[in-house]
């Protein structure tokens, strides 16, 4: 009888917590992924030393542009986005476009900001205008593609030269755009000209949003929900300023309340890098800051339930990672693709991935 039992127990257990672990596939070993894009027909990464890679998924091919290939005079790149027409990538030395129909890359630069003005460490095309908006580490540009026309914009706010220093951008929705910056994040409504400062609202620690948290919030990422925003914040703390980055993960309810999670309640670390969702789940890539070496040190991906805020620590051992660094994340509706500093993973999205058990978090 007992060994019926447990042997019923260890059937039951199989079920309820399968022990298999995701599909994990690996790809372009070695690179350093600095961004992943895509659409149904094609995925885009580009590297930060190997140039930019094209995946066609019909044909299962590899298309690398790079200085090696003789094919892109730029090997290191921070950014990119596309549509059927044009790839747009963003490196230290200003945009590179890829005009798909004549195959042939075209390098742009910027005057205003000087040599920090053509680093570009965001860029995103906005479907419903038509335009590209590209962040720099000083000012804001707009390439309205109809038009083929460039502007830049200073978002400046009270001479704080880190609220025009842009780190990430994103789309919410067909009206509005928010842009991430080293202090804060300006919203855009797209209704007004982005010179009409009625259009612009800033969110900083400063002015009372993310709970007056830290001296200064500075934005990595930001994923949005039908109710939530999610914002994922860089940490950059030292002995003498403690305060000064602190880091974190919020969850903003849109109208006035502003949730935090951090390792105080069960976060690995307070450092995010990027920010990526899948069903009730949003997955966010965690670092922590080095005090000693200012190194951003890899610590996993959290899983957290939208619902209820409960967390699942992955550590690179749990999905057969090779770095706990993961630099970009991009679902493509069926795989989860892991940019790392040591390649690009893909990681089917199973029953077992989707439902992580996890627990309420605490309060240490």
């Amino acid at each position: 009888m007992r060994r019926i039992f447990l042997l019923l127990l260890l059937i039951l257990s199989v079920k309820l917590f399968p022990q298999d672990k995701p599909v994990v596939e690996s790809y372009l070993d070695g690179a350093m992924i600095s961004g992943i894009t895509g659409d149904e027909k094609d995925l885009w990464v580009s590297t930060y030393g190997r140039g930019i890679y094209r995946y066609s998924i019909s044909e299962n091919k590899w298309t690398n542009f790079s200085t090696s290939k003789g094919n892109l005079q730029q090997d290191f790149f921070y950014c990119i986005t596309f549509n059927k027409d044009f790839v747009w990538a963003g490196s230290s030395d200003g945009l590179f476009t890829y005009d798909r129909k004549n195959d042939v890359w075209r390098k742009r630069k910027f005057g205003l900001g000087g040599e920090l003005g053509n680093w570009i460490r965001s860029i995103c095309y906005d479907k419903y205008a038509d335009v590209v908006w590209i962040g720099r580490f000083k000012y804001l540009t707009k390439f309205d593609i109809t038009k083929n026309r460039f502007t830049d914009h200073d978002l400046t706010i009270n001479g704080d030269v880190k609220t025009n220093n842009i780190k990430s951008i994103k789309l919410d929705g067909d009206s509005l755009v928010w842009f991430g910056t080293e202090a804060g994040i300006h919203k855009f409504n797209k209704a007004k000209d982005i010179e009409d400062k009625s259009g612009l609202e800033f969110y900083s620690s400063r002015n009372d949003y993310f709970n007056g948290d830290g001296d200064v919030v500075s934005i990595a990422d930001v994923i949005f929900e039908k109710n939530n925003i999610w914002f994922g914040l860089d940490e950059f703390i030292t002995e003498q300023k403690p305060n000064f980055n602190i880091g974190g993960l919020y969850r903003f309810n849109r109208r006035a309340l502003w949730d935090r999670l951090d390792r105080t309640y069960g976060l690995a670390a307070n450092g995010i890098f990027c920010l990526e969702k899948t069903g009730n789940l949003i997955w966010a890539s965690l670092y922590q800051f080095d005090k000693k070496s200012k190194e951003q040190l890899g610590e996993g991906i959290a899983l957290i339930n939208k619902n209820n805020l409960s967390v699942k620590m992955i550590s690179k051992d749990e999905l057969e990672l090779r770095s706990d660094k993961i630099l970009c994340m991009y679902f493509d509706g069926e795989n989860m693709w892991l940019g790392s500093e040591t390649g690009l993973l893909k990681v089917k999205i199973t029953n077992q991935l989707a439902s992580f058990k996890t627990k309420p978090l605490k309060k240490n």
